[in-house]
């Protein structure tokens, strides 16, 4: 008998099916149920980038108030001697908080601005983390600072 190309063992085939008296089952085709798998992860997945993209705003605006109130403390470490040192001050954290919304921006001042006395410098402001529409959390941003006056 010459071998034939076309010849195979009787319990395998070339499409890779196993075949016996009573059953047939096809191991061949696993595409359906990876396109299904994907189906149902991906919106689990797209979801969690959401949050991540969500919490990456709010962490941006955190450093943002941190850094605004860094740049009013050490303005108003210096400005002992301006006419009006706690408007000076509020002004340098708006300018230094890039990126936010001035007037949202709620900024205290505590100080009686004598040399080598604290001054207290803080700031707040809203944030709101949404995911697809829903609100899952609201809140204010707080940041703190103190230095000495010079």
């Amino acid at each position: 008998m010459e071998p034939s190309a076309h010849h195979t063992d009787p319990e395998k085939r070339r499409d890779d099916t196993v075949t016996s008296k009573h059953t047939t089952i096809s191991i061949g085709n696993e595409r359906g149920q990876a396109m299904t798998e994907f189906a149902l992860i991906l919106p689990v997945l797209a979801l969690m980038l959401f949050a991540v993209i969500q919490f990456g705003i709010t962490f941006n605006n955190y450093i943002s108030v941190t850094d605004a109130v860094r740049a009013g403390a050490r303005k108003a470490a210096v400005s002992r001697g301006t006419a009006n040192p706690v408007g000076t001050v509020e002004a340098a954290v708006r300018a230094s908080a890039a990126g936010l919304d001035p007037n949202r921006l709620d900024v205290e001042v505590e100080s009686h601005f004598e040399r080598g006395t604290d001054v207290t410098v803080s700031a707040s402001y809203p944030y709101s983390i949404s995911l697809l529409g829903l609100v899952v959390r609201t809140g204010r941003l707080r940041s703190t600072t103190t230095e000495r006056v010079e």
